[in-house]
């Protein structure tokens, strides 16, 4: 549809536009043709709204022949003879229009068939559909432009959402690598725990797959992913692995699916499992009005072995809300006093529908222990 007749503001600022024209014609039809001022307003407003219309068309002819893809000679003629057209058609309907009014008694018999007032009409209707013409090109190229801005936008879209995608990718095998080598080892030494641990892995697992499929999930959905993971880990360490975890009233907040994983992973793998008497892996969120801050904390040996592995896990999370985020979420790391901290920091939003509903998303996790 043309862009002017699909929205009914334009089209009233497009009839504005050409009852100034009319207003502006009806001043030389007066003279050419002899006529007083409101007679020749009569004529001229309706004359002007009617080619208003028939000027309409100079868009579909601007978009069927686009600048740079349709040669000059071809534009030119095709642009003369479209609005020589035009001009013809509006003489006529402006001898139509003035015969009408004669014949009912509005208007005096008007001298509108002399050769000065219709060289006058034909003169004004050539200018203005080669104007018409010339922003029907303005339209056209702004279309075009706005396309290639929306295409440009898809496309940042789409090379975001892969890369995402393919950074979620990867949670799954680093965690299956450690997981499948935990219950490895337990397959001799203690057979019921790894089939326990089996049994948990596949309902993390389950899980995560279907959290996983979403953009974002709340925090109290993530933190509940967390909890099933050190389930499964608990297997392994027993007493040694302590939790506690607490949203801090932020469970509603959204955050992408399995961010915290690689994190709390990492602390159970080169932390808690390095130190010969265990300890309390601490996991807390607070949220500002515009920033949701998550820390995780585990002691760590600082006589340990460094890590012998690639390093993913943090590298996925840093990368992801990178993608997200820009700058506006980070991922720092520190160790003092033998305790490993990790913060992460993103803006805070939650569900929009829920939260004008005035509807508490989910209710805060609380504080979980394991002891």
């Amino acid at each position: 549809m043309h862009p002017i007749l699909s929205h009914s503001g334009r089209l009233a600022l497009y009839l504005a536009f050409w009852l100034m024209v009319g207003m502006i014609l009806s001043a030389p039809l007066a003279n050419q043709a002899a006529l007083t001022r409101p007679a020749s307003l009569m004529i001229a407003l309706p004359l002007a709204v009617m080619y208003g219309f028939v000027c309409l068309s100079a868009w579909y002819v601007a978009r069927s022949m686009p600048l740079g893809r349709t040669g000059v000679v071809r534009i030119a003629a095709t642009a003369m003879t479209a609005s020589i057209s035009s001009s013809a058609a509006w003489l006529l309907l402006a001898g139509i229009w003035a015969l009408a009014l004669a014949r009912t008694n509005v208007i005096a018999e008007p001298a509108i068939g002399s050769a000065a007032v219709q060289s006058l009409l034909f003169g004004f209707g050539l200018l203005l559909y080669l104007l018409s013409l010339a922003v029907g090109y303005l339209l056209v190229m702004f279309e075009h432009s706005r396309d290639a801005d929306r295409r440009g936008f898809e496309v940042t879209v789409q090379a975001r959402e892969a890369e995402l995608r393919s950074l979620r990718a990867q949670i799954d095998p680093h965690f299956l690598f450690n997981s499948l080598h935990s219950i490895s080892a337990l397959t001799t030494i203690d057979p019921p725990s790894a089939r326990r641990m089996c049994v948990l892995l596949a309902q993390f697992l389950r899980e995560s797959v279907a959290l996983g499929a979403e953009s974002q999930i709340t925090l109290a959905q993530e933190l509940r992913l967390v909890e099933q993971y050190l389930d499964v880990e608990l297997v392994r360490f027993g007493d040694r692995l302590r939790v506690a975890i607490d949203a801090g009233g932020a469970g509603s907040a959204l955050v992408p699916p399995l961010l915290l994983q690689p994190l709390v992973e990492n602390a159970v793998t080169h932390g808690i499992a390095h130190t010969v008497e265990g300890g309390t892996l601490r996991l807390t969120a607070s949220s500002s009005p515009a920033t949701l801050r998550i820390v995780v904390e585990n002691p760590c040996d600082p006589e340990r072995p460094r890590r012998t592995g690639t390093g993913v896990g943090l590298a996925n999370v840093r990368s992801r809300l990178r993608a997200l985020h820009g700058n506006d979420a980070w991922v720092t790391t520190s160790e003092a006093d033998g305790l490993w901290r990790t913060e992460v920091a993103l803006p805070l939003t939650v569900r929009d529908e829920r939260r004008a509903a005035g509807v508490d998303v989910e209710q805060p996790a609380g504080t979980v222990a394991y002891d």
